[in-house]
């Protein structure tokens, strides 16, 4: 491990700094400007003729996008009517009229009418609000002549009137919405649509920084916020990587920039913001949103929960989760107990998690995995002698996802080979069948979680966290938890493959012509237990046990 492993637990911008530096000189670009795709799908749909008459973007399902696509469309078709609604009445789309005595006496006018012979903007909730309206909706923009709703069914007409519409329909929704109106009617997608992405997130390279720092400087303007300083810029993607999980990318997301953007605005008073007034409405922001992982530290400090940060245990380690709470409105982290006891048996491993229903598919599949690489490096020529028990201590909910495959193989091989776990190190990612550790989820907020309860319950210098190498681009670790690494703390021990883990919470290699390797030590158990199994009865065998 380098000196400068702190470096990796944050994002690191300084090949930008000539890009930062020409911030105040460049133009502001807007967010629809800078959608490579979606912008070529508009201009394709704003020009094509005959039978695909319906745009479907994916994007937030929120008014604030579609006043900003409205806007482009607006900006590129020379006065044509382009309407946005946030209506959920196709009455109010389609129109309607009043009858007595089968003569229609008033008639409401809809919007598909003021969006004749341009486009109409909606929302896909329309579509599944009123899904046995959508056919007549359909008809209207493929061209075909519709009749606006009767306000009173009761009250018959005697000749209904028919409108035909020449409007193009451009639908915005989220994935999963796309994904109901998809089921709703295939048409969408056979030909029907034009599809196209608003991307939320964007990859820092020297050819998009200077993008990313004129979508910035339009949002200032367009909401009227105060300038950034070239380090409040650095500030704002760091927080940007941890908001997207990647050091690679910076997030576009107008509700989130302005969100933050307007909080430091307050702490800078109107005023340049710089990196010290983000990071106060950062901090500020982690304040109100920390009552539940405080309360959560204080069960462990109380002795509630049972957490060693010191200290070594056979079968034991610390492993690593993310919680999530309905309400509440971010994940935090905190550390868990696994533990592993074994037994003479058939071989079983028992997953404890799995077996009383607390245990989701993919913890399941995970389990499975490792016990897969564990038979495999062992190289049995009959099944092993021992049966054993994995479990995470004082969990009450559901455990899913495979990021404590790793650890749980730790307590696996702990606790077969009878050398202890090292309590100061906490341990999170998945292992593949050939005892290479994979990427997991939620990594800042598992190791900051970690790092509270070492903080609180006094830090040694050995203390840290193994995790995968393939993770370290997703660290945007808060600024406290990477001055700690830097002055020695706390660490880090990045990862690729099972040999790399053991050592370091073991202090034995996993395996090798070693005989003190982990692999060479249940080998050995299993040969002794083997010399007290004899085909004779129960009682010659008890008389072999003390031989």
């Amino acid at each position: 491990m380098t000196q400068d492993i702190w470096r990796l637990a944050t994002p690191q911008y300084d090949e930008f700094q000539v890009q930062l530096d020409q911030y105040p000189n460049l133009q502001p670009i807007s967010l629809i400007d800078i959608q490579t795709r979606l912008t070529k799908a508009i201009d394709r749909f704003l020009n094509i003729k005959g039978f695909s008459r319906v745009l479907v973007v994916n994007s937030p399902d929120n008014s604030i996008y579609r006043s900003l696509l409205k806007e482009k469309v607006e900006s590129l078709v020379d006065g044509l009517p382009v309407v946005s609604t946030e209506s959920l009445d196709m009455e109010a789309i389609l129109g309607q009229v009043k009858a007595e005595n089968g003569k229609i006496i008033s008639k409401s006018e809809g919007l598909i009418s003021r969006a004749h012979g341009g486009y109409l903007i909606v929302s896909a909730n329309l579509l599944l609000a009123n899904p046995r309206h959508w056919p007549i909706l359909k008809s209207a923009v493929l061209g075909t002549p519709i009749a606006q709703f009767n306000c009173d069914p009761k009250s018959l007409i005697e000749e209904a009137s028919y409108n035909q519409y020449d409007v193009k329909l451009i639908i915005v929704g989220d994935r999963n919405q796309l994904g109901d109106v998809d089921f709703l009617d295939a048409d969408i997608h056979s030909g029907l649509c034009v599809y196209s992405e608003l991307e939320l997130d964007i990859k820092i390279n020297e050819d998009s920084i200077t993008q990313y720092l004129c979508f910035v400087k339009w949002l200032c303007h367009y909401y009227a916020l105060p300038e950034l300083s070239s380090d409040a810029l650095e500030r704002l993607m760091t927080a940007g990587a941890r908001y997207t999980e990647d050091q690679h990318y910076a997030p576009l997301c107008v509700m989130w920039h302005r969100s933050l953007l307007e909080e430091a605005s307050l702490e800078a008073d109107g005023g340049l913001i710089t990196a010290r007034h983000l990071d106060e409405a950062i901090d500020a922001r982690n304040f109100r949103e920390s009552y539940l992982p405080e309360r959560a530290l204080d069960d462990i400090l109380d002795g509630q929960v049972y957490i060693e940060t010191q200290g070594e245990q056979v079968g034991q380690v610390n492993g690593l989760t993310v919680v999530d709470v309905a309400g509440h409105p971010v994940s935090y982290g905190e550390p868990a107990r696994i533990s592993c006891v074994i037994h003479f048996g058939d071989g079983d491993i028992a997953d404890v998690e799995r077996k009383v229903e607390l245990g989701g598919n993919l913890h399941a599949k995970g389990m499975m995995i490792m016990q897969a690489f564990v038979s495999s490096e062992l190289n049995l020529d009959v099944p092993l002698p021992y049966s054993a028990s994995v479990v995470f201590e004082q969990s009450y909910c559901e455990v899913d996802g495979d990021s404590a495959s790793l650890a749980e193989l730790c307590s696996l091989v702990s606790a077969l080979s009878e050398y202890p776990i090292n309590q100061q190190i906490a341990v999170t990612g998945a292992v593949d069948q050939f005892g290479r550790v994979q990427a997991v989820g939620g990594l800042n907020e598992k190791i900051e979680g970690f790092y509270h309860v070492c903080q609180h319950q006094g830090f040694t210098g050995e203390q840290g966290v193994i995790l995968p190498q393939s993770n370290l681009k997703h660290l945007a670790l808060h600024k406290t938890v990477v001055e700690s690494i830097k002055n020695g703390e706390f660490h880090i021990w990045p990862v690729s493959h099972v040999d790399e883990v053991v050592p370091l919470v073991m202090g034995k290699p996993f395996r090798g012509e070693d005989e003190e390797s982990v692999i060479s030590k249940i080998a050995e158990r299993i040969e002794n237990f083997e010399k007290h199994v004899q085909p004779f009865g129960f009682v010659d065998r008890i008389r072999n046990w003390f031989v």
